[in-house]
Order: structure tokens, then sequence, then C-alpha cells
């Protein structure tokens, strides 16, 4: 199917898309704060600017929609126009984020990624966010959800 808006409107839609305060990062804010943790919120002197950060614990979380970051899941499909474009485009946004995680973890900070599939399952989501920041794990994320895969 065709794309029914000029490039400018889709332009300037696209561009209106919140890079904070996401639906799948306030579910995890909400699971985190009602289990009593708290945390700061969108570090800027971190690289990458962590959705959640855990200071006293030298741990943060980045909370990813699928497509944006181009997840390997179902939520996650190449648009059929201007493929080209978006296959570069989340490839980078790919390569950004390990940089990121890189340099977190070289600055002594351990990084948990949470994917918005992985939100299907908020219980495993949250037991597994508890483990990580209970533990001494570098690198975690979740993994995807389907009818016979868990966290």
């Amino acid at each position: 199917m065709a794309d029914t808006l000029s490039p400018e409107r889709r332009s300037a839609l696209m561009a209106r898309v919140g890079q904070r305060n996401t639906k799948p990062e306030l579910v995890v804010r909400r699971l985190l704060h009602a289990r009593g943790w708290r945390y700061r919120l969108h570090r800027k002197g971190l690289p990458g600017t962590p959705d959640i950060v855990f200071p006293g614990r030298q741990a943060v979380l980045f909370v990813h929609g699928c497509f944006w970051h181009g997840h390997n899941c179902k939520l996650c499909r190449l648009p059929k126009t201007r493929t080209e474009f978006w296959a570069a485009k989340l490839s980078a946004n790919r390569e950004r984020d390990a940089r990121k995680v890189r340099e977190l973890n070289e600055a002594g900070w351990r990084v948990m990624t949470i994917w918005q599939c992985s939100l299907k399952d908020p219980q495993s989501v949250l037991d597994a966010t508890e483990t990580f920041l209970q533990g001494q794990e570098r690198v975690l994320e979740t993994r995807p959800i389907d009818d016979k895969q868990g966290i």
C-alpha cells in the first residue's frame, strides 16, 4: 500500500514521535515503583541517556521500542516504502545502541535492555529486572515473547 501522506507531512508526523515517557517505559516504571524501587530518569551525563538509572547499583535500563531499535521480533517489520532508507536507519540505531552499551560498561555501569515485545508478560519482565538489579550481570536483555518462548 502506498503512503497516503506527502513526504513533508510524513516527516513532520515521524518527528513528533517522542523519545521519553513512552508507553513501554511508563509500564516498566510503574512496575518498578510499585515494588518499591526508586530510580532516576534520563540521566544526560551518561552515554545514550538511559531511560531508568539506579545510581547506587551502577545499573541502567533502556526500554526499547521494537520497531525503532530494529529488534528481531514480529513487532519490527520494515515498511514497504523506502525500504533502503529504513533498513539503513534501523541498522544505524542498532549500531549506536551497541556502542552506548559498550561505553556504559567501560564506565563501570551494568546495562539491561527491556524490549517492548517482552512487556506482553510484565511479571516476567519485573522478575528479570529485579534479578538483574540484585545481581552482578554486566549486560542483559529481555527476549521476544511469542506463544512458546518466555524471557
